[in-house]
């Protein structure tokens, strides 16, 4: 299965060079002319940030499902994407938007205070359902503060920029963007793949996981730590690009089973196959533009999330 996922996400990764407005044959990868430069300039940065991004929203979502024991948890509903999407827009609001590194920090920085804020509101509980809780409080005020700032933007490029980034997109990075991104969702999604003896532990419930030895509240920073990394870095270098973390797990578990540990590394590689095929796919769309990135998954996730509430449904029911 991994060594499957290992060449499945090669073969979109060369594909992800040769795919556009204009097919490159593989042969120009190998040249000196224009098509190279059309590959190193534009396709191979694109090409890199989907592989890290979609491993780190792939193996977020399947953290959080083990640790939450919630099959619809997704990396947005701890407020993470949306607080750092909330801080991008606050730079864009502010003019910032010529300067990427601007934008990239100012997302970081709102990844950060989610964090600090997810400690804050949770206190000393440790309980998954405090973290939920609390995850949900902040993505609804992050929210709501997102919505406002478009409201009061104080021309219409503003708010077409605000509004254009926040639908997600990998179109125009550039090699700097993935500099920025690519290190900081390495340090993150190291430190997820340390929870998988926990998250297994979990399984038998919080009392039986301490008694094994967890520490919960290690594990607990371990995890937030870590979404602040992948998800936040993800968010502030593409936009909001959603349900990769939703997704993937579920796809993992029909072929390898339920335990946590197990459909990490899958998860991960699954969400950069994902990413890597849908953002290929998106730059096929007629005529000049191209489908959002964020547009597509969505597309694609919705579906999806009304089908495993029918599952689940049926299995409660």
């Amino acid at each position: 299965m991994k060594t499957g996922l290992v060449i499945l996400v090669a073969i979109l990764f060369v594909l992800s060079l040769l795919a556009g407005k204009v097919w490159l044959p593989p042969s120009d990868l190998f040249h000196d002319g224009p098509a190279a430069w059309i590959v190193l300039d534009l396709r191979l940065p694109r090409a890199i940030l989907g592989l890290f991004i979609g491993a780190g929203l792939g193996l977020s979502g399947a953290v959080l499902q083990g640790y939450l024991r919630n099959p619809l948890a997704d990396p947005s509903i701890v407020g993470i994407s949306s607080t750092a999407a909330l801080g991008a827009v606050i730079a864009i609001f502010l003019g910032a938007a010529v300067s990427p590194a601007i934008v990239f920090g100012s997302a970081m920085v709102g990844a950060g205070l989610a964090v600090l804020l997810l400690v804050a509101m949770g206190g000393r509980g440790t309980s998954p359902l405090v973290f939920i809780l609390a995850g949900t409080v902040l993505s609804s005020l992050s929210g709501a503060l997102t919505a406002f700032l478009i409201s009061i933007a104080p021309n219409p490029f503003a708010t077409s920029e605000i509004i254009t980034w926040l639908m997600g997109a990998l179109t125009d990075r550039s090699m700097a963007d993935a500099m920025r991104a690519v290190p900081l969702i390495v340090v993150g999604v190291i430190l997820l793949l340390t929870t998988g003896r926990a998250l297994d532990a979990l399984t038998l419930g919080e009392d039986a996981a301490r008694s094994l030895g967890i520490d919960m509240r290690w594990l607990q920073g371990i995890i937030v730590l870590g979404l602040c990394l992948t998800v936040g870095a993800s968010v502030a270098v593409s936009g909001v690009v959603g349900f990769v973390g939703l997704i993937v797990p579920h796809i993992a578990r029909r072929f390898i089973g339920e335990r946590p540990s197990a459909i990490l590394l899958p998860s991960a590689l699954g969400g950069a196959a994902l990413v890597l095929a849908a953002d290929s796919l998106v730059r096929l769309t007629p005529g000049a533009g191209e489908v959002r990135l964020g547009i597509a998954m969505a597309l694609i996730g919705a579906p999806f999330f009304f089908f495993l509430l029918k599952q689940l449904r049926g299995k409660f029911s």
